[in-house]
């Protein structure tokens, strides 16, 4: 067995209370372009919403701070944390809360998605040191999970002890190798408080991450779960899907629950990068690249619970009514929460979506030891 890392201490759903949220402003020319301008509107849109219901924090660089003061309300608090691209959900810590409302983070290593096996770019030193630069400015101790690699946006939590995974991802040879399934199982129970982890096989068709959880299935309420779905068989996604729902409907949680899976339909048609928006991208020296007419990862599951709203991607144009059916599937299945749609094409284009741009602070009490 290996040493409880955080014992007492656990992993509180998304859809629990927050006391704020982080995103990191977007700048990086390989993910946003040259003209990063579209993708900023759309994270400052995102930022605004949450700032209605919760704190909202946004790391910025010497070069992007201007520009984001300009465009987020004032009360979101800036944070001169320097970083290599903006995936808050995998760059800035996962946290854990223990029963007296005492927070951790964790600060996970991070190699921009497989290092030097198949990483998606070669410089990530910043965004490695990102999550115990945000703990030290937040205040929060700071647990330090190195050298297990693991991005935030790899695991979901229920807040009951349950975590979802999967192996595609989990069991990449550029993140753990030298780990059997059941040492990461046991390393990411230690770390999060959980009993159980469940792993389905795939992630969605072509997601950079080596699938992400958080593109595929996500948990609404405790016992509750979405599923990323596709109905065309002639599609990729149909078999992954189909194999991830095999695997859901044959598992209990930690309590002993069935999964109540919903599915929720990916796009009809994959959506795919135009010849223009590929040349508005410019990529440093090792850093994975664009094609022209290449499928991106689009995804309704990588949605983000604020206090009061969920925050939906939405595709527009030939995709209206699948960004409104999603919506309206979210509605059924999160009730007493705002699904408020999110035009989110600009952030696709960097490579994910809503969850990935965004990590949730728990609630906590700042006049609790952690050590207590």
């Amino acid at each position: 067995m290996t040493e409880n890392k955080n014992s007492g201490f656990s992993m509180p759903a998304e859809f629990s209370p927050h006391h704020g949220t982080i995103l990191v402003f977007p700048e990086r020319p390989g993910s946003w372009g040259t003209d990063p301008s579209a993708a900023q509107a759309a994270f400052a849109a995102i930022a605004a919403r949450l700032s209605q219901c919760e704190q909202v924090y946004m790391l910025v660089s010497d070069r992007t701070a201007e520009a984001a003061r300009r465009l987020l309300p004032p009360s979101v608090r800036l944070l001169h944390i320097n970083t290599d691209d903006a995936w808050a959900r995998d760059i800035a810590p996962t946290f854990v809360r223990n029963a007296a409302g005492a927070l951790r983070g964790i600060s996970w290593q991070f190699n921009a998605w497989g290092g030097d096996f198949d990483g998606l770019y070669p410089d990530y030193e910043q965004d490695d040191a990102a999550a115990d630069a945000v703990c030290a400015a937040l205040g929060i101790p700071c647990c330090d999970a190195r050298p297990f690699v693991l991005e935030g946006g790899a695991i979901h939590c229920d807040g009951e002890g349950t975590v979802l995974v999967t192996e595609a991802c989990l069991l990449s040879g550029g993140r753990n190798p030298q780990m059997t399934k059941a040492q990461i199982t046991e390393t990411l129970c230690n770390y999060l408080g959980a009993e159980k982890v469940i792993w389905i096989p795939f992630g969605i068709y072509n997601d950079e991450t080596n699938e992400h959880i958080d593109n595929i299935c996500a948990f609404t309420a405790p016992g509750e779960v979405v599923l990323a779905w596709c109905e065309n068989p002639d599609d990729p996604q149909y078999a992954m899907s189909k194999a991830d729902f095999d695997v859901l409907s044959q598992q209990t949680d930690a309590k002993g629950r069935r999964l109540r899976i919903t599915k929720l339909p990916v796009p009809h048609v994959p959506v795919c990068v135009t010849e223009a928006e590929c040349e508005g991208y410019e990529f440093a020296p090792g850093e994975d690249t664009r094609e022209p007419g290449e499928r991106l990862a689009a995804s309704y599951v990588n949605f983000y619970f604020g206090n009061d709203c969920v925050l939906v991607p939405q595709f527009g144009g030939i995709y209206a009514e699948d960004d409104a059916k999603a919506c309206e599937i979210l509605r059924g299945c999160i009730p007493g929460r705002e699904i408020v749609p999110v035009p989110a094409r600009a952030i696709l284009l960097g490579g994910g979506n809503i969850h990935c741009i965004t990590q949730q602070i728990p609630q906590y009490r700042k006049d609790v030891s952690p050590m207590d």
